[in-house]
């Protein structure tokens, strides 16, 4: 995926299961990020930093979506345990992470996986991408205030 692509029309299920697709989110900007595995202590750290910026985050007109490999089961604890007040899908196929470029070969401890490469994109009200950000330039912990600062210096 590419600055100036749209993301696929299903985007996949929510915690709830209900299905999420592009059209749902026309007319507002969009945090759609995508992370490795609910409730581990990168990923949980950069949901509490989008969680607790998320007025900030709002008031830039943008919503937040989170992706990644867990079921719908899994986000919705994730989701009780801290508190999260917005939208977790569940890609256990990995069809939508295979579309947006970020299922990719991992290396920890000389082992190589394939997995969810951390990125962020930022989508305009037509779900087209207009921003960014891979998995070299995120700091989980302040994930949020890294975004707020990027949108300031548009």
């Amino acid at each position: 995926m590419k600055i100036g692509e749209k993301v696929p029309e299903l985007l996949g299920k929510d915690q709830d299961g209900n299905e999420v697709k592009r059209s749902d989110l026309a007319g507002e900007k969009t945090v759609l990020y995508f992370y490795p595995k609910d409730n581990t202590p990168g990923c949980t750290a950069e949901a509490c930093s989008l969680r607790d910026n998320i007025s900030a985050l709002a008031a830039e007109g943008y919503r937040v979506i989170g992706v990644s490999s867990d079921s719908e089961a899994s986000h919705r604890k994730f989701i009780d345990k801290h508190s999260l007040p917005f939208t977790l899908i569940a890609d256990s196929d990995h069809k939508l992470q295979e579309a947006m470029g970020v299922w990719g070969e991992k290396t920890l401890a000389g082992r190589r996986y394939m997995g969810t490469l951390r990125t962020t994109f930022l989508l305009d009200p037509d779900g087209t991408v207009t921003a960014i950000f891979g998995p070299k330039q995120i700091k989980t912990k302040i994930h949020a205030e890294q975004l707020l600062e990027a949108l300031r210096d548009k």
